[in-house]
């Protein structure tokens, strides 16, 4: 799943191709994936994109003063595309395909969802907070406002929530997914299942420090890198997450696993745990 990262970084890229081009057309292959129907798809014919930036983990294209928004949610990309077939896509087609972008000097993007789950959102407003995923986002991470003072009365707000839960609730802060959850967890040496409120003084100076830290990091090493290259980028500085059986970089010991019904999460015992592995998240009662 992109997360911010990998979209600040794709916002980076394609502002640098589209910024100052028309919309020649655009075509939706899933119909489901538009999530609004005023203004219409039709009337970003002809408009110049003038910015691409992000909201969490929301891609915004602004083009003439309406803004084309994509949530990628767990399985979508954005393809860049030097040249688009001449015949539209055929709409519900099995190739992924959601949604095609064609530009006035007939590049474009397409923006694709792999998997039978249907998640990937766009939507075409006037203002980006007329999309409710953006109106209810918490503070950014990276943004000068996400002081130890912020992410202190977060913390206190939830309570007794697992910290590995408030982490990636975009609510609470935007832009944190499963897997940097994971790494931020990680490097800041927590266990998943910590109470959030027990996290106080020192502790809330680690954690900030791990979250800054490592998006930031991933921020860096993401930044002018092409589309294509992304996700590799970021499969290939993960610590912990997707690790799996692997040893951990840090100490050693082998990274573990807890599987929920749609997601999961990898942490090291050593390093997070006490060397204590965490069997189920209802039952265990590591905490530290």
């Amino acid at each position: 799943m992109p997360e911010l990262p990998e979209v600040e970084a794709l916002a980076l890229d394609l502002k640098g191709r589209l910024e100052g081009r028309a919309f020649a057309a655009v075509h939706l292959a899933a119909f489901s994936a538009l999530k609004t129907y005023d203004p219409p798809v039709s009337a970003l014919v002809g408009t110049l994109v003038d910015d691409v930036t992000r909201h969490g983990k929301f891609l915004d294209i602004e083009a003439s003063g309406l803004h084309v928004i994509f949530h990628l949610a767990r399985a979508g990309w954005i393809r860049w595309k030097d040249e688009v077939p001449a015949l539209p896509p055929r709409p519900n087609s099995k190739s992924g395909l959601a949604v095609r972008i064609v530009l006035d000097d007939d590049t474009g993007l397409d923006v694709t969802e792999a998997g039978t789950k249907k998640s990937l959102a766009m939507y075409v407003v006037r203002d980006p907070l007329d999309v409710p995923g953006i109106a209810s986002l918490g503070p950014d991470p990276l943004a000068d406002e996400f002081t130890p003072a912020v992410l202190a009365a977060i913390l206190e707000r939830e309570g007794r929530k697992q910290i590995k839960g408030v982490l990636r609730h975009q609510g609470t802060i935007a832009g944190i997914g499963n897997a940097y959850s994971d790494e931020i967890l990680h490097a800041a040496k927590m266990s998943p299942y910590r109470p959030a409120n027990g996290i106080v003084e020192a502790d809330l100076d680690v954690l900030y420090a791990a979250i800054r830290d490592t998006v930031g990091a991933a921020v860096e090493r993401s930044r002018g890198l092409a589309a294509s290259e992304l996700k590799s980028e970021k499969k290939s500085n993960l610590s912990v997450h997707g690790q799996t059986g692997k040893a951990c970089p840090v100490c050693g010991d082998t990274v573990r696993e807890v599987s929920f019904a749609d997601s999961s999460l990898q942490y090291c015992p050593t390093c997070q745990t006490g060397g204590k592995p965490l069997a189920d998240r209802r039952t265990s009662k590591f905490l530290k």
